[in-house]
């Protein structure tokens, strides 16, 4: 594509016009998950899955972004976004903007997914459309499990209006007293110690292509609810309506007045289990206006903040039916492969030795095209149990209740190995499950550190160190996602493992910093946040914008989870203004406006949502000829180059720099999953014309790693 360079007048690249507003950008994103479960391409049960994930995303959108604007409204603050906003202007804007498409989301499911599911022998059936033997059943399963765990709670001049907990769902209730004929309110929690969708045994399940059903059954709150009259007896049942409430639900620490962070941390989450002031309420269409402007006021909400919606409330439970044995409406199963390199081609079993593989020549992980045990797991399950080993550091940012690289950690301990471990305790969501693993890891003897004080460290490293032939070498891995074997199979992650010296000493000096008195402002290859990476990544924007200005090349493809740092967006406006061509690969926020006549028009922004969460960041600066390709943990925000410690490692394997481009060669090729960033702030989905073959990137990755692995 030839250049094109400034012709226009100077223009101010701060101004707002220029950026997109943050949470409207996500809105954004959230609205290609949705249409993945409205997508006749999307396997069923996969729909079921993305309508789960949108309504997830929601509530953390919610309990997090909509509730820190809340707070800025309640204090005054008036500060304006890059894009030109105020606190109060961006909730209006928000809620104009979601409310019809969470009406769509409901109304897909009710009038599209739900019969589609009962063509395949899925039935999410109504209570009121049950037989007297299916309501019989439930009539005993409502005495003998549900009745039990229940509290009913009246509201009353003598009874108080119920605290309502975060993401609950709660029935109103309105009872009549026969007796005096007044009518009052109670409130009714659908327990969550329960399953949200209440199976039929097989003799009660509904016939579907002359064979059985594969699952019938109807959703709990409609059995409690057609059983209200245990819970109040006596009195007659009026109505009840579903209700859900949203809390804020985000930590606040001030880490310079704890004395123990984690005693301060465990504290806050015993609010949180609570909950903050309430920031939304879902109810159904039918609940009457009286019920809802009552509920409004007891929870001090406006009328902005009621979501209206046709059908079941809190569709993330929807994540329960991927469960069922039907594999044709599932993506088909993945087995993540084994890099060549660490299988024995003889009898192609994995090699014992992943050390000896990492002495040849650095190596690149992608998962989960890559298969996380049998690669980073293993890298240190081997590391805790190699009697060479002396030590091992590492961070931990998100890992799984389960994870086996911390058994690892702890196995290395008792194997006497020094063993540092960086918790971060402030991994939102994940602060308990940190906590639990920290107080394991040191029980076991592992030197467990917390951070730095007003600093995140995400960052996602491990250093080994073994004594080989009477010396220290020191082997490495910094990866893109957290040590996770869990996500490791949804997230799109890249890892480098290398014994590389110049690596192994920049961890040492890093991990240095992080546990104890250390100033390091210098690295010998990483670039690291909050110290360098900021002004590394601008001079390597500038420096294309050098090679332009001397009738050479300039070039940028850069792929992460979100692009919001105003310093980083004003300053690729001034390479497109240069003529250095600019490709973004951006999953999720992007507030850089692209295709703008005279500041943007050489930037072009596109989106990949599918199968996979991509979560992978790769920088690539053409540089003249003299290529260079970074990956690492930090996306282009504000919070990853000056609030978080991370780290962006240089690839200097030629081979894994070709493979790296290669990447997002695929992914900028990509015409299945991927979409345009528009002029408007809209994504335009591409679809391949009639003669061009399809290329889904994530489909094309997997097919690359099993030619790779020599798997057919």
């Amino acid at each position: 594509m030839p250049r094109t360079k400034k012709t226009t007048p100077q223009v101010s690249l701060s101004d707002p016009q220029y950026f997109f507003n943050r949470e409207l950008s996500w809105l954004e994103f959230n609205k290609r998950v949705l249409h993945e479960a409205t997508d006749s391409r999307t396997p069923l049960l996969e729909r079921l899955k993305f309508m789960a994930i949108f309504s997830a995303n929601l509530d953390e959108f919610f309990m997090v972004r909509i509730a820190g604007l809340k707070k800025q409204v309640d204090v005054g603050v008036t500060t304006l976004t890059p894009d030109g906003r105020t606190p109060s202007e961006q909730l209006d804007a928000i809620h104009r903007i979601l409310l019809p498409v969470v009406i769509e989301q409901h109304q897909h499911f009710q009038q599209v997914l739900r019969s589609q599911l009962v063509e395949e022998g899925i039935n999410i059936l109504n209570y009121m459309d049950l037989n007297q033997e299916q309501r019989a059943h439930l009539q005993n399963y409502f005495e003998q499990e549900i009745f039990p765990v229940l509290t009913p709670l009246a509201v009353d001049h003598s009874h108080p209006f119920p605290y309502i907990s975060n993401l609950s769902l709660n029935l109103a209730v309105l009872v009549k007293d026969p007796e005096t004929g007044r009518e009052d309110f109670a409130r009714v929690k659908v327990p969550k110690v329960l399953p949200r969708f209440v199976r039929f045994p097989k003799k009660l399940r509904q016939q579907y292509q002359d064979k059985l059903a594969v699952w019938t059954g109807v959703p709990l709150e409609q059995v409690i609810g057609h059983n209200l009259e245990s819970l109040f007896p006596g009195m007659n049942i009026q109505e009840y309506y579903p209700f859900r409430i949203t809390r804020n639900a985000d930590l606040a620490v001030e880490e310079d007045e704890a004395d123990d962070l984690l005693l301060a941390i465990e504290q806050e989450l015993r609010k949180r289990r609570i909950g903050g002031s309430a920031v939304r309420m879902e109810v159904q269409s039918t609940m009457p206006h009286a019920m809802r402007r009552m509920l409004r006021q007891e929870m001090g909400l406006k009328k902005s903040d009621i979501y209206e919606v046709e059908g079941l409330l809190g569709l993330g439970d929807l994540m329960s039916f991927l469960e069922l044995p039907v594999p044709e409406l599932k993506d088909p199963v993945w087995t993540p492969a084994t890099p060549s390199r660490l299988r024995s081609p003889a009898v192609e079993e994995d090699l014992e030795d992943i050390f000896s593989v990492i002495r040849s020549s650095d190596l690149l992980l992608h998962h989960p095209y890559h298969s996380f045990t049998g690669t980073v797991q293993k890298f240190i399950t081997q590391a805790a149990s190699d009697p060479d080993v002396q030590a091992i550091k590492m961070t931990l940012y998100r890992t799984s209740g389960d994870s086996p690289i911390v058994n690892s950690l702890i196995c290395a301990a008792e194997n006497g190995k020094q063993v540092v471990v960086l918790v971060e305790l402030k991994a939102r969501f994940d602060e308990e499950n940190n906590i639990v693993w920290a107080r394991k890891l040191e029980q076991a003897g592992v030197h467990v550190v917390y951070g730095l004080v007003g600093l995140k460290t995400h960052t996602k490293i491990s250093l080994v160190v073994r004594r080989e032939n009477h010396k220290i070498v020191r082997y490495v891995h910094i990866g893109t996602g957290n040590y996770n074997p869990k996500t490791a199979r949804v997230y799109t992650d890249l890892g480098l493992l290398s014994c590389r010296e110049d690596l192994g000493a920049d961890l040492t000096d890093l991990f240095n910093f992080l546990t104890g008195y250390s100033r390091q402002r210098s690295y010998r290859k990483l670039l690291v946040a909050p110290v360098n990476l900021r002004d590394r990544m601008l001079a390597m924007i500038r420096r294309e914008i050098e090679h332009c200005r001397q009738d050479s090349t300039g070039r940028i493809v850069a792929k992460m989870n979100s692009l919001v740092d105003p310093e980083i967006i004003t300053t690729l406006y001034e390479a497109s203004q240069a003529g250095v061509q600019i490709d973004l690969i951006v999953r999720g926020i992007c507030c850089l406006r692209p295709g703008v006549e005279g500041v943007s028009e050489n930037i072009r922004v596109v989106s990949v949502v599918g199968r996979y969460l991509e979560h992978s960041r790769i920088f690539y600066f053409h540089n003249g000829g003299q290529e260079e390709v970074y990956i690492g943990s930090a996306d282009w925000m504000r919070r990853n180059l000056d609030r978080r410690v991370e780290a962006v490692v240089p690839i200097e394997d030629p081979q894994i720099a070709k493979d790296l481009q290669e990447i997002l060669g695929i992914m900028l090729s990509d015409n299945r999953q991927a979409w345009d960033l528009q002029l408007d702030g809209s994504y335009l989905q591409r679809h391949p014309a009639e003669d061009t073959q399809k290329q889904c990137s994530q489909k094309i990755l997997m097919e690359l790693a099993q030619e790779n692995t020599g798997v057919a």
